[in-house]
């Protein structure tokens, strides 16, 4: 369904390919207070390297890695694809071992546990950080010090049925919170759908819904300087006292399925808004058929009072500390962040690139509702990099499902999910 432009990227050396720091003012980049690796070398790449990568990028990494060799006659890129269910563990047991590639791709949420193991080596200063947008660049750091690069990026936005949303008396979509709840029970009452908006009642990776409204509301999720977790906050009690309506006033389900039905539930009108990322674009266009993408479109999250803001996520690629070529790796990396690289991994993988240049590339700017992404992932923010992270937010987790499914007191439950945290803490 997106339109597609290849780049070719052979006959560029890896100097020319680096994302340059010129320009740079002292305050862009989060990694200036911290520590920064050593320089790179100009000139091609030599000799080989070692790579792992998750899922479906490990197995289309190859397709890109081809013009990096291409352009460094002599440099071999050996690429392992790895399983998700099983990466953490092999990266864990690496670690200990001493026994890591040179490069990897690694999930923003591992990034503080494998920093403070000390297996990571600092991103050099010519990686100009002020490249990626912003919050895709903070997944890198840990304690100030940046860690690799952001690879490629995603961020929640609205979906919405367009035609359910004009029977509602709808023409656009809703830009703020009080406007999302009149149009989700306007498409109740309207146009015969079951739920307004299917909204994650708790469990597993609910924060990930319930935090784009917070932060919307300004919310940090640190405080007393960025080392401790801040879960029971003023603006993420506002955001979970909003959220918290949906399921009291009947506009959301809070019995959902924990296999969810999206897809069909959005085709057939049982549930014409929801939340989620790019990848359900296609999801929802192949369940529809012929023509349906004509029916809907995607809005930016609904603005608080501190605006439009969002969840991002995507992977990160890092140069461990024991590599035995780390010159090549660096310029691998490097060479991952060139823009029109990141536009032709998006004509392989359809990842969002994370450099914000990248988006300039007729692949992404011809299509509107990608752009749309590519606007929130200007304030999109990310959790902290603390080692604990998926630990400690378990427990925001279980306490959301307690307040949208049995209404709890979310004062309470916030409360709750701090206290837990403090005791966990941050693993810095």
């Amino acid at each position: 369904m997106r339109r597609t432009t290849t780049i070719v990227a052979a006959g560029m050396t890896a100097a020319a390919l680096t994302v340059s720091a010129c320009g740079r003012s002292a305050d862009t980049g989060g990694a200036a207070a911290g520590q920064t690796g050593a320089a790179v070398s100009t000139g091609q790449a030599t000799g080989t390297i070692t790579v792992w990568a998750m899922g479906a990028e490990g197995e289309n990494l190859p397709k890109l890695t081809k013009d990096f060799e291409a352009a460094n006659p002599g440099v071999k890129v050996q690429v392992t694809a790895i399983p998700w269910d099983a990466a953490h563990d092999k990266f864990t047991t690496a670690i200990t071992a001493g026994k890591t590639p040179d490069a990897a791709m690694v999930g923003t949420t591992w990034m503080g546990e494998f920093a403070s193991s000390k297996a990571l080596d600092p991103t050099p200063a010519q990686i100009d950080k002020a490249a990626f947008f912003q919050g895709a660049q903070k997944t890198t750091e840990v304690g100030g010090t940046s860690y690799g690069i952001p690879w490629y990026v995603e961020t929640r936005v609205l979906f919405y049925r367009t035609d359910l949303a004009k029977k509602a008396g709808y023409d656009s979509a809703p830009t703020d919170w009080q406007g999302l709840k009149d149009m989700a029970k306007a498409m109740q009452t309207k146009t015969g759908a079951t739920w307004g908006i299917g909204l994650q009642a708790g469990g597993e990776g609910s924060w990930q819904t319930l935090m784009p409204f917070a932060w919307s509301e300004g919310a940090d999720l640190t405080k007393n300087g960025g080392t401790a977790y801040n879960f029971d906050s003023p603006q993420v009690l506002k955001a979970t006292q909003y959220y918290r309506s949906f399921f009291t006033d009947g506009i959301s389900n809070k019995s959902a399925p924990a296999t969810p039905t999206t897809e069909p539930d959005f085709v057939n009108g049982k549930v014409p808004m929801f939340i989620s990322g790019p990848w359900m674009m296609s999801a929802v266009e192949k369940v529809g058929g012929a023509g349906f993408k004509d029916k809907y479109n995607v809005a930016p999250i609904p603005a608080g009072s501190a605006g439009s803001s969002s969840f991002v996520g995507g992977s990160n690629f890092v140069v461990f500390k024991n590599t035995r070529n780390r010159d090549t790796a660096w310029k691998f990396v490097q060479w991952l962040a060139d823009p029109k690289v990141q536009a032709k991994w998006y004509t392989i993988s359809t990842d969002l690139p994370s450099v914000q240049s990248a988006w300039q590339d007729p692949a992404l700017a011809a299509d509107k509702k990608m752009a749309v992404f590519g606007k929130q992932l200007e304030t999109a923010k990310a959790p902290p990099s603390f080692p604990t992270w998926e630990q400690a937010v378990k427990g925001l987790d279980t306490e959301l499902e307690k307040i949208t499914k049995t209404g709890a007191d979310p004062a309470a439950g916030l409360k709750t999910a701090q206290q837990q945290a403090d005791s966990i803490g941050t693993g810095l």
